[in-house]
């Protein structure tokens, strides 16, 4: 996730939740909590653990000999906020030597520790994410994820697990989950002297006995920046510090590899449903609907746009919402998401063998009562298993459109494979129901449409200033008309016929300027087009553009020319906006694109001929008649469009459907479902064998998400990482030079320059 889109004030632990899940169980993990007169931050600390998901916990405050009375009457309130609190006071020795007495202090029964400042906070997923990473990794040591720094300064801390860089340089934080038995055996900090990097000397003390962390990819430390604490105490005591550092460096005698995540790691592994003597907790019962959300990911699409929408309209007093992710991404939506529900993304922290005990886990411990999967095609490879284990749990599924170019069909295809166990098969518009009554022979009854809807309240043109959005933009035009084009620029979208359009139109008028928003694999081609047809004098490039309504508002007309769509998120945005739109005949668009707001043309291209840029002149006319007839009646259009929307295609409207949905089919699951779901209990071993199959299918796939993943993390705004540590976070990389190695390469150009340089960077 790039630093523009994380919100630095969202700072776990601010409030303390109601405590719904707790039930005095023997405490699996130690929090150690060191304090030294910091009492206005603990609070926040307390309260950030306070929230965990997995409540088996103990929490130890160990005051380092406090003086200051304030602090010291801060911990006897804190005290008693929760049994599971327990302050302990000793002399003032330094940080290392309070962690080292904390640990000592722990109870017997637990099995990791978890080191945590005053200062800091965690995410509230984190003890259970590193719970179970820890138990699915057995001989992994610790345990810890990317950082957050806050305070002072705000940044975002990500960086591949080298053990050779980390003799040099300090990328890890303290805090992590640490197995107790590997704590012991290094004898834990030991130092006792105070502010000498006694953390990274622990790591590597932990490397010279050839232990190994897991690194889980998501932001789950916060780590406070100030500008006097022990960070800066180190520095100011750097050369000893230094020193401590290399005589513990030297005992290093080989490097050791983290578990990194996302992993290439599925190979015909089996399906493990049950993990020997790990201890969950367990959570009160209540009245809600209890959904288990399954998507692919949380990032800036339409998808991803409806599943916010309706998490964040569903009524809190009637249901709770866990999401899970089983997609690699950056996941720039997921702090929008987190404010609606507990949010597990698969892919960071856990090999994808054990995906479904935590589903499992996640459906007993939440007391899920209804799956939801939209978009996740793992998660409907699970259905047919989850059914078969949970029969009198109902499923619904949400389809945005079917794709022939995708798997024939695409999640209608994966939707329908497994229509035996799902109750209720929800879809954007009618003309997609329609093909699947038609074409997959799916029961009416068990369908039904949902329009997505748009947030009319938002989309209002009221509320935006056309002069200045032109200003801002530097749009400068005498231009009668706007013409906006507002899409990713890929071959879904057609972008090389929509500028034979413009070539074709400027032939007839030259009133028009034309704003294409948007960025995208083909959106260099484009551009060569425009240079190519003579168009640049009419056409303005603005890229990427988050607050979209602002084009709507200074556009005359929007134009849609996809070869595919469910129904267009930017044709409701548009509409709402006041703006007419000119739309191909795919998908629902007709549904809401009628003769009073626009000009539905035929889509004359088969999907399956989606990279064929050859367009028919007919089609191209037929674009070209539809502008013009807009454009020549441009307010008797605009003055229907926002009624359109305001009549059907709200998101209220959406939410209020979808809710009603949920309570009745939750109320009344399919009675032929649970039977059919009873049936696969009797042959569990085939249920478990498609998830099987659709791993190793999508293993290719799924490779290339991480690739694309550490290649666009690492190699985009990670700048502060350096050559070295880009390069080997490569997987690229690390391919080549492994290849070297093996193959005997390197050691024949070991004395050349290419060689020596080679050998500098993986040393």
């Amino acid at each position: 996730m790039e630093k523009k889109y994380f919100d630095f004030t969202k700072e776990p632990g601010k409030v303390l939740q109601k405590q719904s899940n707790y039930h005095n169980e023997e405490p699996v993990i130690s929090v150690i909590m060191p304090f030294y007169n910091d009492k206005d931050y603990i609070e926040q600390a307390v309260n950030s653990i306070l929230n965990q998901t997995f409540s088996l916990f103990e929490l130890l405050i160990i005051d380092d000999g406090s003086k200051e009375t304030e602090s010291l009457e801060k911990l006897k309130e804190i005290e008693k906020m929760d049994s599971r609190i327990r302050v302990l006071h000793k002399e003032n020795e330094g940080l290392a030597a309070t962690r080292d007495y904390g640990v000592a202090h722990s109870s017997e029964s637990t099995k990791y520790l978890m080191i945590l400042d005053s200062d800091d906070v965690i995410d509230e997923t984190f003890l259970e994410c590193a719970y179970w990473t820890l138990e699915t990794n057995k001989k992994a040591a610790w345990a810890y994820s990317d950082s957050v720094g806050f305070g002072e300064q705000e940044y975002l801390w990500n960086k591949c697990f080298d053990s050779n860089l980390l003799k040099k340089e300090n990328f890890l934080v303290a805090t992590s989950l640490i197995r107790k038995a590997d704590f012991l055996e290094v004898n834990g900090y030991e130092l006792r002297e105070k502010a000498v990097n006694e953390d990274w000397n622990f790591w590597l003390k932990l490397i010279a006995k050839g232990k190994f962390p897991v690194h889980m990819n998501y932001y789950g430390i916060w780590y406070r920046r100030k500008v006097q604490g022990e960070l800066a105490n180190s520095r100011n005591n750097k050369k000893r510090a230094i020193e401590i550092i290399n005589e513990t460096a030297k005992t290093i005698t080989k490097r050791v590899n983290a578990i990194q995540y996302p992993r290439k790691d599925y190979n015909w592994d089996g399906i493990v449903e049950k993990i020997e003597n790990m201890q969950l907790p367990t959570f009160s019962e209540n009245k809600k609907i209890n959904i288990l959300m399954m998507v692919p990911w949380m990032v800036t699409g339409g998808a991803d746009k409806f599943n916010l929408d309706l998490l964040e309209g569903l009524d809190k007093e009637k249901f709770n919402v866990t999401i899970i992710t089983t997609e690699p991404n950056t996941n720039e939506y997921r702090q929008q998401f987190e404010k609606y529900g507990n949010v597990y993304d698969l892919t960071t922290f856990l090999d994808k063998k054990y995906w479904i005990t935590f589903i499992n886990s996640i459906i007993e411990t939440r007391n899920i009562n209804l799956i939801f999967n939209t978009n996740s095609k793992f998660g409907y490879s699970t259905l047919p298993y989850l059914k078969a284990k949970h029969p009198q749990i109902p499923i619904i599924d949400y389809i945005h459109m079917e794709e022939w170019y995708n798997r024939n069909g695409g999640y209608s295809r994966d939707s329908s494979m497994v229509s035996s166990v799902i109750d209720k098969t929800l879809l954007c518009n009618r003309n997609s129901q329609k093909v699947l009554e038609e074409h997959f022979k799916r029961k009416s009854e068990e369908l039904e449409t949902v329009y997505i809807g748009v947030d009319e309240k938002e989309y209002d043109s009221s509320k935006y200033n056309k002069e200045e959005i032109i200003e801002r933009y530097k749009i400068k035009t005498d231009k009668k008309y706007i013409i906006s084009y507002i899409c990713r620029i890929a071959n879904q979208k057609r972008p090389y016929l929509f500028m034979e359009i413009l070539k074709e139109l400027k032939k007839t008028r030259n009133d028009f300027l034309v704003l294409i928003v948007g960025d995208g694999n083909m959106l260099s081609g484009v551009m060569a087009k425009a240079k190519e047809y003579k168009l640049t004098d009419c056409i303005k490039f603005l890229g990427n553009i988050s607050k979209t309504k602002e084009i709507y508002k200074i556009s005359d007309i929007t134009v849609n020319c996809s070869i595919k769509e469910g129904l267009a998120l930017t044709s409701y945005e548009s509409l709402a906006m006041g703006v007419p739109v000119v739309s191909s005949d795919v998908g629902g668009q007709k549904e809401l694109i009628n003769e009073e707001v626009g000009v539905i043309v035929p889509c004359l291209q088969k999907e399956t001929e989606i990279n064929n840029f050859k367009y028919k002149k007919e089609e191209v006319q037929n674009y070209v008649d539809a502008i013009n007839k807009v454009l020549n009646n441009l307010q008797a259009y605009k003055d229907k469009c926002r009624k359109r929307i305001l009549k059907d295609f709200t998101i209220d409207h959406m939410v209020r459907k979808m809710s009603n949905i949920f309570e009745t089919v939750k109320n009344n699951p399919n009675a032929e479902k649970i039977e059919n779901g009873k049936k696969l209990a009797d042959n569990l071993e085939i249920t478990k064998e498609v998830i099987n199959l659709h791993l190793m299918a999508t293993k290719q796939e799924y490779a290339w998400f991480c690739e694309e993943y550490y290649n666009n993390f690492y190699g985009g705004y990670a700048a502060d990482l350096s050559i070295k540590d880009k390069l080997w976070c490569n997987p690229l990389w690390r391919v080549f030079v492994r290849f070297l190695q093996k193959t005997g390469i390197m050691k024949l150009i070991k004395n050349s320059k290419l060689g020596k340089k080679v050998k500098k960077m993986i040393e």
